[in-house]
């Protein structure tokens, strides 16, 4: 089912089913409440066979890039399968859809987001990642994944203080 929200959203393999208001102090802005859209999330990644027995559901909270310029919270009810084939080592394993993957916290377009204000717009790690509401290492990391081979390092900016 493809509705408007879920192209505002614009997050692949995942569908809006509904979209509430924070209801708590602590949040300003909504929470959607998505559903997986693509078939190829019960396919494991072990072996790569279509599961067809569903184990349980699982919710996940995902963080992403802001919608409309406002905080958005995900939350995300999808089902943890059982892999059946006898000769695959995974016997469980959860959907997932490329702009998140299993286990991730982030979706990859936030990732990639806190990477790019620094190689492209010239933030500094800290200042990104103040920015996004993640820790410096990730900006980090996000910044020296899309940096391209070859590239030189950024130019140090002086001095610290108190060294030679």
């Amino acid at each position: 089912m493809v509705n408007d929200t879920t192209l505002l959203l614009g997050l692949d393999g995942v569908t809006v089913t509904r979209v509430v208001a924070a209801a708590d102090g602590m949040q300003d802005g909504a929470v959607a409440h998505l559903a997986t859209a693509d078939e190829r999330a019960r396919f494991c990644p072990e072996c790569g066979v279509a599961a067809v027995r569903m184990k349980e559901w699982v919710s996940t909270s995902p963080r992403d890039l802001p919608v409309a310029g406002r905080r958005c919270a995900l939350r995300w009810r999808k089902r943890r399968w059982c892999c059946d084939q006898a000769s695959c080592p995974r016997q469980t394993f959860t959907e997932q859809v490329p702009q998140i993957p299993a286990r991730s916290r982030l979706t990859r377009r936030l990732r990639q987001a806190t990477g790019a204000a620094v190689g492209d717009d010239g933030r500094t790690v800290i200042q990104s990642a103040r920015d996004h509401g993640v820790s410096w290492p990730i900006v980090s990391a996000a910044f020296h994944r899309a940096r391209p081979p070859g590239a030189a390092r950024p130019a140090r900016g002086g001095r610290r203080a108190g060294h030679r």
